[in-house]
């Protein structure tokens, strides 16, 4: 299982979002995702949340809360996300090396090109203050299920 964390940062009425453009390889081409990346070996997922934000934006973290966890399943490939929303006044002050950065109006990114099931996390993550558990199971590009559960 493959651990990392993911962020969806707030400045104003806008999220920054991240276009998967720039890796011929890339599972997540052509989609827009929050920030985030894999846990290295000893970190906590807070210290990884923080470094990847800062690597991948130059921004740097003070003002974040844990929402949760997503698990993604596609066939023996198997992701848990850790779910971060943040706020921020600061810029983004460096390129990604993943994608295009840009800000996108609250309103606005529900038309953007997500994958399937980020709805499903996204939605309550933009719009509540609920903790979001949630598993998402894929055949390739396709969602063939999801399901919200409570942890104990």
């Amino acid at each position: 299982m493959i651990n990392v964390v993911l962020c969806y940062i707030k400045k104003n009425d806008n999220y920054l979002m991240l276009l998967r453009n720039k890796r011929l390889k890339d599972l997540n081409k052509g989609k827009y995702v929050g920030i985030g990346g894999h846990i290295e070996k000893g970190e906590t997922k807070e210290e990884a949340l923080i470094r990847e934000v800062n690597e991948e934006t130059g921004i740097t973290l003070t003002n974040y809360t844990y929402r949760g966890k997503v698990l993604f399943s596609n066939g023996n490939y198997k992701e848990l996300m850790y779910l971060f929303h943040a706020e921020t006044n600061e810029d983004i002050s460096k390129d990604c090396d993943e994608g295009t950065l840009y800000w996108i109006n609250k309103k606005d990114i529900f038309n953007l090109n997500l994958w399937e099931g980020d709805i499903y996390f996204l939605k309550p993550l933009l719009e509540t203050n609920d903790v979001i558990n949630l598993n998402l199971i894929y055949e390739g590009e396709k969602l063939i299920k999801y399901e919200y559960y409570e942890t104990k």
